[in-house]
């Protein structure tokens, strides 16, 4: 696709996203006449940019559409729960249009006509349904800017007797772009010899749209052989051309006065408007609307050559891949200023050392706006779901009212996009297992109408989303008796309630009575978590039988860069992500010997379970006389891991370890140490799983 092309690509999928969220609040205020003017406009923008750039399929289709809703514009329809339905199909059939020019198939022209006769047959009074046509593509305009036209409308004075509203027209032009409209009331009678029924006023606007001429005109396509119409184009160029006009050459332009009329009167030292009046030869309004188009062409003229100057569009557009090359040079020079940071301080040479202070102040700068390049508002996500919840409740015939905060919070690209599918299968799970049936809920002294939340707020380095609803809550016993029919727990062992909702995170466990088209299978919590844990994240439930779930999830605000705590277990170096670390103690001999064999330690008289490193790698040497431990939290436990050496905060730019490693559980990728080395990234999760399967297998 060429650039153009291109560019109308990336503003239909905009449109596209603002459309779904703009038909789904119809939905709730279907007499709002702001949104339907945002559902119009964006239908009007979409078609008319699509047969600018040669989307004639997508255009054609949208103009059926868009016709629809100009009647509900004109109140000639009402907004139906039908007319939403189907508005969202075309939606979704629009950006399937898309995709399919996008990827070189062929456009499904007769969905679009099976939908187009679905629309006509909602219009009132409609009798037939002509068969769907693409019409022929227009010629492209070649508009890169603004343009100001001038329009002069002079209605019939029986125009009124048709039922055209005129100010309907001047609003649909307005709607255009901005409009400055000037009446000429003139021809008004005196108030006891007007006609109702009849127009004495005619208008000149000034419009200045990016719009053709022809797209103006469709504005009066309805009633063009009742008025005169005529439109010019303003020539507004850099050096002012347009403005040296003066009022009288304006004024002759429009046909409003002869240059042997002005050679009269301009003799006359008084200014040439109030001399034209004064001579009957224009009326006040004539003056008036000339006025205001010599004041708006100084304006466009003055900020056309404040835009020559100034510099180009404070936003940019930026291929995805490129932002992530940046990163990664980002990475790279983290990592040679850590280099030259230990080498200058080997070195002892102060000068040097103030370079390489400066050039740490400098990459800490460059890798945090980076950074920042890549950070996206997460509610583009959350304007998602508010389809999907829609679609589901329909689907189990449930009332859910679906409620967000925190749209505003701002989480790397990369971890949004993957972020998606987890959140999904969590929302379903709310809405079919949560959530109960309006009557169930009428029965038990709820609202018949559920509630899903969707939360986002920042945490230090991370970010907190909550997913809560108001439904039945999780039951204990439920879980409890299913983890014991699959083998999970045995009957005698004694959990807490934390430790059984964890089971729901089991693969293969559901509580689900039948499978359905939602839910059922087993597959859709464990799912959740390896998913969640893939971003270094970490996931928490919450609930009160009766009274609803909270899922709480934990995500790092990147996964190119981390803050990390750099340890030692002999000769090698280790990196424990920062956001999981609570505090470092000591490991004596005495207090392993007073443990008895148990890895336990007692941390100001809390025990606390830990793992040593050295033996879970099979590291050889000699074992340092104190150790130090590193405490963590993981799924809302302390859990402790030994190493010989604490180093401190380090700087980490994660790197693939490569396919040959690609089944090694405890790592998530490594680092290069400012001495060149590697340091393995520790995937802690894993590792304590691994660690428990061990020590189950060693006391059995």
């Amino acid at each position: 696709m060429d650039s153009p092309q291109q560019a109308f690509k990336e503003e239909a999928y905009e449109l596209l996203t603002e459309l779904e969220t703009a038909l789904l609040e119809l939905e709730e205020c279907p007499d709002d006449m702001e949104i339907i003017g945002q559902v119009f406009r964006a239908m009007h923008t979409i078609k008319g940019s699509g047969a600018m750039f040669g989307f004639t399929d997508i255009s054609s289709f949208t103009h059926e559409v868009e016709t629809v809703y100009d009647l509900v514009r004109s109140g000639e329809m009402k907004v139906t729960k039908t007319l939403v339905d189907l508005s969202l199909q075309a939606r979704d059939h629009i950006l399937g249009l898309l995709d399919a020019v996008c990827e070189g198939q062929p456009a499904d022209l007769p969905r679009s006509g099976e939908l187009v006769r679905q629309f006509q047959a909602l219009i009132p009074g409609k009798t037939s349904t002509p068969a769907f046509e693409v019409p022929v593509q227009e010629e492209k305009a070649e508009i890169d800017e603004l343009q100001t036209y001038r329009i002069r409308f002079n209605p019939s004075p029986e125009i009124l007797k048709t039922g055209t509203r005129m100010s309907a027209l001047l609003d649909e032009l307005a709607e255009l772009g901005t409009c400055r409209t000037i009446a000429h009331k003139s021809k008004v009678p005196p108030l006891d010899q007007i006609d109702p029924e009849l127009c004495y006023v005619s208008w000149d606007i000034l419009l200045t749209s990016p719009c053709r001429e022809e797209e103006i005109r469709d504005v009066f396509i309805f009633v063009e052989d009742e008025c005169e119409i005529r439109i010019r184009r303003l020539d507004i160029g850099s050096d002012g051309e347009e403005q040296q006009k003066r009022l009288g050459d304006i004024l002759i332009e429009r046909g409003d006065i002869t240059q042997d009329e002005i050679d009269k009167v301009i003799a006359k030292s008084r200014r040439i408007g109030e001399m034209l009046v004064d001579a009957r030869l224009v009326d006040v309004d004539a003056v008036e609307s000339a006025l205001q188009e010599q004041q708006l062409v100084r304006q466009l003229t003055e900020k056309r050559k404040e835009k020559t100057e100034a510099p180009a569009s404070s936003s940019l557009r930026v291929p995805a891949e490129r932002l992530d090359e940046l990163v990664n040079l980002v990475g790279e020079m983290v990592t040679v200023q850590s280099r030259l940071s230990q080498t200058a301080a080997l070195s002892g040479d102060s000068e040097l050392q103030s370079i390489a202070e400066e050039v740490e102040r400098l990459t800490e700068e460059l890798r945090d706006s980076t950074l920042n390049i890549r950070m996206l508002p997460i509610g583009s996500t959350f304007s998602k779901f508010k389809r999907l919840v829609r679609d589901i409740a329909s689907d189990l015939k449930k009332e859910v009212d679906f409620q967000t905060a925190g749209a505003e919070t701002e989480l790397d690209k990369t971890v949004i996009e993957q972020l998606n599918d987890p959140l999904v299968h969590i929302i379903r799970n709310s809405m079919d297992h949560g959530l109960e049936l309006p009557d169930v809920r009428q029965a038990a002294g709820k609202p018949r109408q559920g509630t899903v939340f969707l939360g986002a707020q920042h945490s230090g380095d991370s970010v907190v989303i909550e997913i809560r609803d108001d439904g039945k809550g999780l039951n204990t016993d439920v879980i409890r008796e299913k983890a014991i029919s699959k083998g999970l727990i045995g009957p005698d062992e004694n959990l807490s309630d934390q430790e059984i909702y964890q089971l729901i995170f089991a693969p293969g466990f559901s509580t689900a009575q039948q499978v359905t088209g939602l839910s059922g299978r087993g597959v859709g919590m464990d799912v959740v978590k390896r998913a969640i844990e893939a971003l270094r994240g970490t996931i928490s439930l919450d609930s009160t039988l009766g009274k609803g779930t909270t899922v709480r999830l934990r995500i790092p605000l990147t996964l190119a860069i981390i803050e990390s705590l750099l340890v030692k277990i002999g000769s090698g170096s280790f990196v424990l992500p920062l956001s999981a670390v609570e505090e470092c103690v000591e490991l004596t001999q005495s207090d392993i010997e007073d443990s008895h064999g148990r890895c336990l330690a007692n941390v100001r008289g809390t025990l606390i379970p830990y793992i040593p490193l050295r033996n879970s790698f099979a590291i050889p040497g000699p074992v340092p006389p104190i150790q130090q431990i590193v405490i963590t939290r993981i799924d809302g436990q302390q859990v402790g891991f030994v190493v010989d050496t604490v180093i401190g905060e380090h700087q980490t730019v994660i790197k693939s370890l490569g396919p040959m490693y690609r089944d090694v559980r405890c790592t998530s990728g490594a680092t290069i140490l400012g001495d060149g080395s590697v340091a393995l990234i520790l995937d802690l999760v894993p590792l304590t799983q691994q660690h428990a399967v061990t020590e189950a297998a060693r006391l059995s």
